[in-house]
């Protein structure tokens, strides 16, 4: 018998061609959600790291109105976006230091949501192709043994040949489940691992220039 992809699409049915139609979608969706998430990130973790090498300049003598009005907004990535959110903070803040120093806290705490928010962009589809895509095969893998019965009963045979038809259609479902979950499965915990890495680094620089702020306002 002739197993080659071809003659296995053309002897499939209409339900596992719909099967196999639906996981290859998915796993075209998964593989742009991914490189578009590691670009992303890749760009902003370029960007925040020149920011971070700017604004250490600028900030080393503890000249926190210096840094306000570096002027460094642009291409500053996740941490910058979020350490300008301070700054806008101190630049409008009141003059009585405890308001100050709150205000300023909570507008980084606010962007650092914000930014770990747009980091996960995405990232629910990973999750949701990694989980369902093997029981979507499971499915197909179902009917495909389905169609085996109802072959060996049409024929009134129960031997290889007149079953394989079914079987491999049945195992072609379960694989092509498995070959879209895995890599999703693997890039979801990946990129996971990195948005959760950001996240404490964001919550390090804020709690620094925090600080950073309070001796500027105990001078």
């Amino acid at each position: 018998m002739d197993f080659s992809l071809s003659h296995l699409w053309s002897s499939m049915g209409i339900f596992a061609k719909l099967i196999v139609i639906t996981m290859g979608i998915m796993s075209v969706a998964s593989l742009l959600v991914m490189f578009e998430r590691i670009v992303v990130y890749m760009r902003s973790g370029s960007e925040s790291v020149a920011f971070a090498e700017k604004m250490a300049k600028v900030l080393s003598g503890g000249d926190v109105p210096a840094a306000a009005a570096a002027g460094l907004t642009k291409n500053v990535g996740h941490l910058g976006r979020t350490i300008n959110a301070g700054l806008t903070a101190f630049r409008t803040a009141p003059t009585d230091k405890d308001v100050a120093i709150e205000s300023v806290a909570r507008a980084m705490e606010r962007q650092a949501a914000r930014e770990v928010q747009n980091f996960k962009r995405g990232l629910g589809v990973l999750a949701t192709v990694g989980s369902t895509a093997p029981f979507i095969g499971l499915l197909g893998t179902t009917m495909g043994i389905v169609n085996a019965f109802q072959q060996m009963a049409a024929t009134g045979s129960g031997g290889l040949g007149t079953i394989s038809g079914g079987i491999s259609e049945a195992l072609i479902t379960t694989a092509f489940g498995l070959l879209v979950a895995i890599p999703a499965v693997m890039a979801f915990n990946f990129l996971q691992g990195w948005v959760d890495a950001r996240s404490v680094d964001l919550s390090e620089s804020s709690n620094e220039f925090l600080d950073v702020v309070t001796r500027h306002f105990a001078k």
